[in-house]
């Protein structure tokens, strides 16, 4: 009896220690992209950002189905109406999800306008339901929303009403299309020059380096938000929308790529005198291909990590120069521009409502933030 157990205990030793091969075995034949991948993973933030990112930008997307109603449709009888309130169940019991109109009347004490509950019919919320036909994708035409009531029941205001009685929350879906597109976009020009401009900065040296580096210290210097001010204040007043957002775009890039091609010098130093530089050099291949094929490849994950922290910054620029009135202007929707409307204290007390596009600015910069994390930690072989 004894014996055997002894080679039991051996039999199962000896299976651990397989699987203990396999997994170093694993280890190192994975490529680079499974391991910055599997330590991707490990981060908790990051993989909690990333598909909330992903479920924003695809609200954006697709913001005119998901939206009730167009962001431009007025309710006049509706006009500061606060969020209305679902109800599930009734006398105790569960019930389809349902609301109740609303009816304003005037405060004889305060002389202001509140809006209470009739409560004498209730309209149940449907999803798919017809209503006000948009161009899903720019070029299909549907008539079909995911929520609503039915034809003659009651609008349904999730985030309320702005002063003009629009729908807050189709409004603020719409809005995010700008507010994070321009993020996306304003990185690429930033990406494309920092990419140039420091990789001939970083690659050929001497006076061209001198000259780029000290029109990077010139940049750097000048204050960012005065001079983004400045520049959004000189914008035509009567350009339309898509000139004024890539002019927008454009102004919050001519600062976003300095420190990009600073990361982009500062590496090309380092491994322009390698071995497999010299070997391409040898090989006849141009100084443009040793750059793109062997030099950046070399440390794009870095790259890729520095562009996702970038975003936020755009996102938070193009905020604030609407806020302030000089970025995007209506009818151009952004949460920017929706913000403009609680710049009064008096609109905050009795309408607080309308900051929740500021929720929306604040949580996607942390995703951002906690997506930049995770994958400087993942291309980091020194993080543990």
């Amino acid at each position: 009896m004894k014996k055997h157990s002894t080679n039991f205990s051996d039999n199962k030793d000896s299976e651990e220690e397989l699987e203990i091969y396999k997994e170093e075995e694993k280890f190192y034949r994975a490529s680079q992209r499974q391991l910055v991948w599997w330590k991707f993973k490990k981060h908790r933030l990051a993989m909690f950002a990333l598909p909330l990112l992903i479920f924003l930008y695809l609200l954006a997307i697709f913001a005119d189905f998901f939206a009730p109603y167009s962001p431009e449709t007025r309710f006049p009888n509706y006009l500061g109406v606060p969020p209305t309130r679902i109800y599930f169940s009734s006398e105790g019991k569960l019930q389809r999800p349902f609301v109740y109109d609303m009816k304003r009347e005037l405060d004889p004490k305060s002389f202001q306008f509140k809006f209470t509950e009739n409560r004498t019919r209730k309209y149940p919320i449907r999803f798919f339901v017809e209503g006000e036909s948009y161009k899903l994708l720019g070029f299909l035409s549907v008539n079909v929303h995911l929520f609503g009531t039915d034809s003659g029941g009651p609008p349904v205001f999730l985030f309320g009403t702005d002063t003009l009685g629009r729908c807050l929350l189709s409004r603020t879906l719409s809005g995010a299309r700008i507010s994070l597109s321009i993020g996306l976009v304003g990185v690429f020009l930033s990406f494309i020059l920092g990419l140039i401009l420091g990789g001939i900065s970083g690659y050929f040296g001497g006076t061209i380096d001198e000259v780029i580096q000290r029109i990077i210290d010139f940049l750097i210097s000048i204050p960012g938000i005065p001079l983004w001010m400045a520049l959004s204040a000189s914008l035509p007043r009567n350009w339309s929308v898509v000139r004024t957002y890539f002019a927008i775009t454009v102004i919050l890039s001519l600062f976003g790529w300095c420190s990009l091609a600073r990361v982009v010098r500062g590496k090309l130093l380092a491994l322009r005198e390698e071995d497999f530089v010299m070997a391409a050099r040898l090989a006849g291949a141009s100084e443009w291909r040793i750059i793109m094929r062997h030099l950046l490849p070399s440390f794009a994950s870095h790259l890729i990590v520095s562009i996702t922290l970038s975003i936020p910054s755009m996102i938070l620029g193009e905020t604030a120069l609407s806020f302030l009135g000089l970025g995007m202007r209506p009818p151009a929707i952004s949460w920017g521009v929706l913000l403009q409307d609680a710049q009064e204290v008096i609109v905050v007390a009795q309408r607080p409502w309308q900051l929740i596009p500021a929720f929306f600015v604040i949580v996607t910069v942390l995703l951002f933030n906690f997506l930049g994390d995770g994958l400087r930690d993942a291309v980091d072989p020194y993080a543990r």
